[in-house]
């Protein structure tokens, strides 16, 4: 078992590794368009499936909370996989890979920037979803795995695709990359005020 562990750290710190190598310019890119967003009226709009879901969620908090400021203003963003009545009318009226395409038309605009999160990049829901954010204009992000999946086939402003096929792994990045974007953001947008 415990060889077992080391390999399982060993690989993730493989995979953090090569987010430091190869991922720097986008981690900085999907920040500079988030604050962009703020700075100019829209907000974050994330969304995923299962552990995706998750993730979407975690990063969704650390923004509108705070990340390493208690008491900021809060920021405007939205995980639009916790209305379960919206996803169970939506996916029982019109089919489970509208789920999130429908929300975007809704509420989503050309100042919004929207991460749409696949570990396979295969997801039907998602990709519908990455169109609809494409048609009102909107900046789009991917996070996904190492072949992109059939996102990597759609024109978006940022794909960032983990380097590895092993799907906790590919999380963790994309809790990572999640996590430092929230620390700029909050950095740049509050300048390290102390808030009361």
């Amino acid at each position: 078992m415990e060889e077992r562990i080391k390999r399982e750290l060993t690989e993730a710190t493989l995979v953090t590794q090569a987010l430091v190598n190869k991922h720097i310019q986008e981690i900085k890119t999907i920040t500079e368009l988030v604050i962009h967003a703020y700075q100019n009226g829209g907000r974050l709009i994330m969304f995923g499936n299962g552990g995706s879901a998750a993730d979407a969620q975690h990063i969704v908090a650390e923004l509108v909370n705070y990340l390493y400021m208690p008491g900021r203003p809060m920021l405007d963003a939205l995980a639009l996989t916790v209305n379960t009545s919206v996803l169970t009318a939506i996916g029982n009226d019109v089919g489970y890979e509208n789920i999130f395409a429908r929300q975007i038309e809704s509420l989503v605009t050309e100042k919004d920037v929207v991460i749409a999160i696949s570990t396979s990049g295969n997801s039907p829901n998602i990709l519908k979803a990455i169109e609809a954010a494409k048609k009102v204009k909107a900046k789009v992000i991917g996070l996904t795995g190492k072949t992109g999946g059939k996102m990597a086939a759609i024109e978006m402003d940022i794909l960032v695709k983990i380097p590895t096929a092993d799907v906790a792994r590919i999380q963790e990045a994309h809790m990572k990359i999640g996590h430092i974007m929230c620390s700029l953001v909050e950095k740049e947008l509050f300048q390290e005020k102390r808030f009361k």
